[in-house]
C-alpha cells in the first residue's frame, strides 16, 4: 500500500508516519511532502497511490487548490482531509471533493487519534484503479426511450421503508430502471431528465404506475399490508385529470388508494401553484397520501408545508448520511424532525447506510428509514425472499436497541 502525506509541518508528518506504520501493513510505502506543489509534481509522475492524506491549511497551495489538482489529474485512489480548522470548514472541502467525484474516506481534526486512523484505513477502497480517460455516459435520444417503453424494457425496482420503532416493513418505494439491450441496467439519471425535457415523463409514469400496482396487488393477496410510494414525474401534479387517472388505474388493479403514497420533489413544485393545489387536495380527498421528497434541497419548503396537504416529510440523504458523526448535519436533521413532528407529519429519512445513523434517527423520533443499511433496491420478484430474511434481522436490531436503551436509562 502506497500512501502520500502532505503537510507543511514536518513534526505532523513524522507523527502521522509513525501512527500509520504502526497501524498499516508491513509493506506500506509512505511518501511525505511539505508542500502541495511538490505533492502534485509527484502525482503527475506516479499516480499509483492508494491513499492521499492532505492538510487543508498550507502556504502557497491550500487544500482546496490541492483538491482541484487531484481532479485535474483524475486521481482514482482514496483521499483523507485533515486540518485544525473547524468541522464545518473541513466538511465543506469534503463536500467539494465528493462533488468532483473523488473518493473521500473522511476528514479528521488535529491531532489525529489512532482510532480514527484505523477506521479510515479499514474503509479504504481495497483495489486501486489507475486513472484513465473518464468514461462518458452513453447519450440516448427520445426515440430510444420511446422504443424502450414500447418494448417493455423499463423495470420497477423496490426499496423498503421500515419503521424505526418496530422494524416493521411500512412500504416500498418504486424506482424505475432501464434494462438496455446493449448497455445493461441504467439508473434513472441516464433517462428520466431526458424524458421530462422531451415530454415523455407522462408515458414513463403510466408504465411505472401500472406495473407497481400489479405488484402491489400480488403482495396484498399474499397477506402483506404495506404502502407503495411512487415518485410523481414533473408535470403530473399540474394535470387536472391526474387524480381521475390514478383512481381508474388503482381500481383496475384492485389496490385501495390508501395504500398509495405519492412522493413529490419540492424543487418541482410551485410552477403552477393553483393547479397543483387543486390536484394535490383532490388526491388527499381520495385518501392518497402525499410525501414531500428531498426536503431541504429546494427553495420554498416552508411555503409548501404551509399551503399544500402533505402528510409525510422525507429528509434528503444529504442531511442523513454521516449525521451521527457530523454535528452540523445532526443539528439540521433534528430540527427537521422537530418541525415535522410539530406539524403532525410522518417522517422518512433516506440514505441510511450505517448503524450509527439508524440509532441516531431512532433516538431522535424519526418514524421510518430507507437506505442501503436496510436494503438496496431490488426487482419485484425478490421482495418476498427479502421480507423473510428481514424478519430475523429486524428482531436482532430491535433487541439490540432495547438493550442499549435499558443500559443508558432509556432513549429520548
Amino acid at each position: 500500500m502506497k500512501i502520500l502525506l502532505v503537510d507543511d509541518d514536518p513534526f505532523v508528518l513524522e507523527l502521522l508516519s509513525v501512527q500509520l506504520r504502526t497501524l498499516g501493513p508491513a509493506d506500506m510505502d509512505l511518501v511525505c511532502h511539505t508542500s502541495g506543489q511538490a505533492a502534485v509534481s509527484f502525482l503527475e509522475h506516479d499516480q499509483h497511490v492508494d491513499i492521499v492524506f492532505c492538510d487543508l491549511q498550507m502556504p502557497e497551495m491550500d487544500g482546496v487548490e490541492f483538491v482541484r489538482h487531484l481532479v485535474r489529474l483524475r486521481y482514482g485512489g482514496n483521499l483523507v482531509l485533515f486540518s485544525g480548522e473547524t468541522p464545518r470548514t473541513r466538511r465543506a472541502v469534503e463536500q467539494l471533493a465528493r462533488a468532483h467525484g473523488l473518493h473521500v474516506l473522511g476528514t479528521l481534526g488535529k491531532p489525529m487519534t489512532t482510532e480514527s486512523l484505523l477506521d479510515l484505513l479499514d474503509r479504504a477502497v481495497p483495489t486501486f484503479s489507475p486513472p484513465g480517460p473518464v468514461a462518458q455516459a452513453p447519450l440516448y435520444a427520445p426515440a430510444d426511450l420511446q422504443l424502450a417503453i414500447h418494448r417493455g424494457e423499463l423495470l420497477n425496482y423496490y426499496q423498503p421503508k421500515v419503521e424505526l420503532a418496530t422494524g416493521r416493513v411500512a412500504g416500498f418505494e418504486v424506482l424505475v430502471r432501464w434494462q438496455h439491450p446493449r448497455d445493461g441496467l441504467l439508473l434513472p439519471c441516464h433517462f428520466v431528465p431526458m424524458s421530462e425535457e422531451h415530454g415523455l415523463a407522462g408515458h414513463l409514469g403510466v408504465g411505472v404506475m401500472r406495473e407497481a400496482l400489479r405488484d402491489m396487488r400480488r403482495w396484498l393477496d399474499a397477506g402483506h399490508q404495506f404502502d407503495l410510494a411512487v415518485n410523481v414525474p414533473l408535470g403530473t401534479v399540474s394535470s387536472l385529470d391526474y387524480p381521475d387517472f390514478l383512481v381508474e388505474q388503482a381500481h383496475a388493479a384492485g389496490v385501495p388508494l390508501h395504500h398509495l403514497v405519492l412522493e413529490i420533489t419540492e424543487s418541482r413544485l410551485m410552477d403552477n401553484p393553483q393547479v397543483q393545489l387543486d390536484v394535490l387536495t383532490r388526491l388527499r380527498l381520495k385518501q392518497v397520501r402525499l410525501s414531500i421528497d428531498d426536503f431541504g434541497t429546494g427553495y420554498s419548503s416552508m411555503e409548501q408545508l404551509r399551503d399544500l396537504p402533505f402528510d409525510e416529510l422525507k429528509i434528503d440523504r444529504g442531511f442523513v448520511h454521516q449525521a451521527a458523526h457530523t454535528p452540523s448535519l445532526r443539528a439540521i436533521l433534528e430540527a427537521s424532525l422537530r418541525l415535522a413532528q410539530e406539524l403532525g407529519l410522518r417522517t422518512v429519512a433516506e440514505g441510511v447506510e450505517e448503524r450509527a445513523d439508524w440509532d441516531l434517527l431512532r433516538a431522535s423520533g424519526c418514524d421510518m428509514v430507507q437506505g442501503f443499511f436496510v436494503a438496496k433496491p431490488m426487482p419485484g420478484d425478490e421482495v418476498g425472499g427479502w421480507l423473510t430474511k428481514w424478519e430475523s434481522r429486524r428482531n436482532t436490531l430491535i433487541a439490540n436497541a432495547l438493550d442499549i436503551g435499558d443500559s443508558s436509562g432509556g432513549v429520548g
